[in-house]
Parts: C-alpha cells; sequence; structure tokens
C-alpha cells in the first residue's frame, strides 16, 4: 500500500462522476477530490479513506445515504468483489452517457482538440452475454468470502475464475458469469467440479507447481465453441481423461485445445497449441468476410459491434478504388479484409508474426487478392523503405493497443502526410496523447463512440483526421 494512510470518514458526499477506471468521483467540502467504487453519479453517500495517491483519496464505501437515479440492482453475485463489470449498478444509458464524455473530455483536457462533428456513441444490442472469448485462471488458493472466513465453512480453496483486482496470487471463483453465452458458464464449471472429483491439482502461482493452470473458451455467433486448457505440467493420462470427458459432455465444442507450460507466466503466444478434438480454429464470418481464429489469433470480443466499429471505420475512410491504404497494427487483418473491396490496395503491418500469417491466410480464404501483411515492430519498420517498396499511402488506418502509437510512429506519420487518418483506439486517453502530435497538420473531423464493453469501463473510440 506505500506510505500509511490515517483514514478520514466523510458523511453525505455528493458523487458527481465517474474515474476513467469506473469509480465514483466525490468532493470534500474542502475540495479533496474522492475515488469510491461502487458509486454512482447522483450517489449521496458515507466513505472511509484509505489511501491516497498523486493528490487524489481513495475511499471505501460505508452507505449509500440517498441513491442515485440511475442505480440499479447488479445481476450478478460476483459485482464488486471479481472487478470485471465495474458498471453492473449503473443503468446503461448512464453508461454510454459517461463514455461519451469521457472520451470528449479527453480530447479536449488531453489533445486540445475538438471534433467539427461527434456522432452519437454506439450502444451495444446486448449489454449481457456480447463476449465472445473469456480467459480464467485456476488457483489452489482462492479468493475466500468474508462469509466463508467468518464461519469456517470453506469446503475447497481450489478455484476457477478472474483475478481478484490487484491481487495476482487470488482467484475469485466464478460459478455464473454474464458476459459469455452458453455453455460457456456450465464448461467452466464442468471442468472445475471434474477436477476437484479426480482431485486434479490447482496451479499454485506462488510456488509454481499444481497441473491446471487456466482456460480459455471461445465462441462463434453460431454457438460453436474453442476450449484451450493450459497445463502446467504434462500428465498425460489425467489430462486425456479430462479432455475426452469435455468431448462427450458438450457436442458444441468444435475445437479442443491444449498446451504444456510451465514457464514463469501464463501467455500462451510462445507456447506450441495442440488440438486434440475438432479444428484448430473458429470460423467467423462478418459481412461477406470470413475469418479463421486461431487461439492466438487477435480479434474483438463482440461481434456485434465488431461489425459496428469495422462499418463506421469504412464509412469515416470513405475510400477510393483509387486509394493505397495502409492498417497500421493490422493484427490478423481484421479491418484490412474488410476494406479490401473498397481500395486499390491496402498493407497491414503488425508485429506478431502469427497473425501476419493468418492475415495472409484469411485473405486466401476470400480471394482477396490486393493485401499485403508484413511483420515487424512498428516504430523500426514502418519506414522510409516501407512507403518505397508499397507505394505512398492516400490513407492511413491505424489501431494500436491501449498504450497508444510510439512517439516514432507518429513522426513517420507526419512525414507521410497521408489525406486523412483513421484512428481506431481502446482507450481514449492515449489516443488524445497522439492527436496533441498530430494536430498540428490534422483537423480533427469526425469523432465517433463505440460501446464494445457493457458494463465495464472501457470504450472504443474512431476518429476521422485530414490534413490541413
Amino acid at each position: 500500500m506505500g506510505r500509511s494512510h490515517r483514514s478520514t470518514t466523510y458523511e453525505d458526499l455528493l458523487v458527481q462522476g465517474l474515474s476513467n477506471k469506473g469509480e465514483g468521483v466525490a468532493k470534500t467540502p474542502e475540495g479533496k477530490v474522492i475515488f469510491v467504487a461502487g458509486t454512482v453519479p447522483g450517489d449521496r453517500i458515507h466513505c472511509s479513506t484509505f489511501k491516497k495517491r498523486k493528490g487524489v483519496f481513495f475511499a471505501r464505501l460505508n452507505e449509500v445515504v440517498v441513491p442515485s437515479s440511475h442505480r440499479i440492482a447488479p445481476v450478478c453475485s460476483h459485482f464488486g468483489v471479481c472487478g470485471g463489470c465495474k458498471l453492473q449498478h449503473m443503468d446503461y444509458t448512464a453508461q454510454l452517457e459517461h463514455k461519451q464524455l469521457e472520451v470528449l473530455q479527453n480530447l479536449k483536457k488531453i489533445a486540445g482538440v475538438t471534433p467539427t462533428h461527434t456522432a452519437p456513441i454506439v450502444g451495444a444490442p446486448n449489454p449481457y452475454w456480447y463476449r465472445n472469448k473469456m480467459e480464467y485462471s485456476f488457483s489452489n488458493n482462492r479468493w475466500l468470502t468474508a462469509e466463508e472466513i467468518n464461519t469456517a465453512a470453506i469446503v475447497s480453496k481450489n478455484g476457477l475464475g478472474f483475478h481478484k483486482p490487484g491481487m495476482w496470487d487470488k482467484i475469485v471463483n466464478i460459478d455464473h458469469c454474464h458476459l459469455q453465452t452458453d455453455p460457456a458458464n456450465a464448461i467452466r464449471n464442468f471442468i472445475r467440479a471434474y477436477a476437484e472429483k479426480h482431485q486434479l491439482a490447482f496451479f499454485d502461482p506462488r510456488a509454481q507447481m499444481g497441473f491446471l493452470r487456466t482456460l480459455m473458451l471461445r465462441n462463434t455467433a453460431d454457438g460453436k465453441f474453442m476450449v484451450l486448457l493450459q497445463f502446467y505440467k504434462e500428465q498425460e493420462q489425467a489430462r486425456t481423461a479430462l479432455l475426452d470427458a469435455l468431448v462427450a459432455e458438450f457436442p458444441q465444442i468444435t475445437s479442443l485445445l491444449y498446451c504444456i507450460n510451465n514457464k514463469g507466466n501464463d501467455t500462451i503466444y510462445d507456447q506450441d497449441i495442440h488440438c486434440y478434438h475438432g479444428a484448430p480454429y473458429l470460423n467467423v464470418q462478418l459481412e461477406n468476410i470470413h475469418y479463421k481464429i486461431t487461439a492466438k489469433s487477435f480479434f474483438q470480443t463482440n461481434y456485434e459491434q465488431a461489425l459496428a466499429l469495422y462499418t463506421h471505420t469504412r464509412s469515416l475512410a470513405a475510400l477510393k478504388l483509387t486509394d493505397v491504404v495502409y492498417d497500421l497494427y493490422t493484427g490478423t487483418g481484421s479491418i484490412a479484409l474488410f476494406l479490401a473491396a473498397h481500395c486499390k490496395k491496402i498493407v497491414g503491418v503488425e508485429a506478431v508474426e502469427e497473425a501476419v500469417v493468418a492475415a495472409r491466410e484469411n485473405a486466401a480464404q476470400n480471394n482477396i487478392t490486393n493485401t499485403v501483411f508484413e511483420s515487424g515492430d512498428m516504430r523500426h519498420c514502418f519506414n522510409a523503405d516501407f512507403i518505397a517498396r508499397h507505394g505512398k499511402a492516400d490513407v492511413v488506418i491505424t489501431d494500436p493497443p491501449r498504450d497508444g502509437m510510439h512517439p516514432k510512429v507518429v513522426a513517420q506519420l507526419l512525414q507521410l502526410a497521408p489525406k486523412k487518418i483513421v484512428y481506431v483506439s481502446c482507450n481514449s486517453a492515449t489516443q488524445a496523447r497522439d492527436l496533441a502530435l498530430l494536430k498540428k497538420e490534422y483537423h480533427l473531423k469526425h469523432a465517433q463512440a463505440v460501446d464494445m464493453f457493457p458494463q465495464t469501463h472501457h470504450i472504443e473510440n474512431i476518429v476521422l483526421l485530414e490534413r490541413q
């Protein structure tokens, strides 16, 4: 926790907004800013501070004295503990209003720009059951509820679920998650029950030992599932029996995969993935484009909103059949392939070699011949030689990770000077930081937020930049 903090209790504070991580923001009569998790703008609360960081106080909610008109009962029994859906206690209309406001405030305060036009945020048709990918961890030392501790009613300390926020070695055991469609909950609970019954060892992250390590579930819109089990060590008989049981129980599993990972972290991108049953991929379709999604593929985790995101990106780009387009941070080429029919050529760049291979395969599968995909670190490969090889871009699409673009990439964009840049971002703060560097040459014409992640504080934002 750092320096010790003397707790102060405040009564009858008004929650006035939300932080960029979904905590309620209140102010004391003296003007101190306090972040209080589990609160909604409009709540009047009692709270007690427990730490201070960078001039901001963090407090625990003691009581909601007068609830906000936007406060609703969360649907999930794990709300407030697992840390995933921080906004379940806030009606969806208010969630959208907050996310729209956050995007515009970041553009104004960080970038110092205001869009010529701001379109209304695109809300999700389904604010629950929308995720097509979930990742869970096994632990032999799960998070215990206060009731369990007080009553000593602890049957097992094994858990399969999400990491407790701020605790890398504690797992919140998840019984029912409202984010991924059935039978996702049934698959996860079946695996946990099977493991308990057959005394399979859950992973110990501190001692780096055990058998069951992580579980990933992916699904298609038509109900097919990919299951990837990550084992810490090979125990062939136990592994085979568990995988056979899954195949027998769930015909929806059309891709059953596993890997053996005994390294210090549980990332799979440097691991060999073995296909035990079915195909090593799922087939996904957006409009008329078909994608093969592997265990290592990055793909938007909300199919309905991915289509909205790509459609708005295409609309803002307003491509011509004579245009050369660059797609920076292309991943598996999902945006590039979606736009390919509307331009002369589109060149995708991505750091992960396997993603580039998948992008090329997806292009071939769709008989798309005007795409080129290259792998490399964007800071180094996006240079004058790259431009000489592929021709000067008329339009650039960029969809970087949460950290945004490296300053060298921004500098190269300014030197390239395309007519238009369409910047897709999952972090409007780092997007705004990059726009502050681009604004000397580009005008912010349009902003379009798309809510990919209902019940969370995350938001996607698309901006159109035109050269001045």
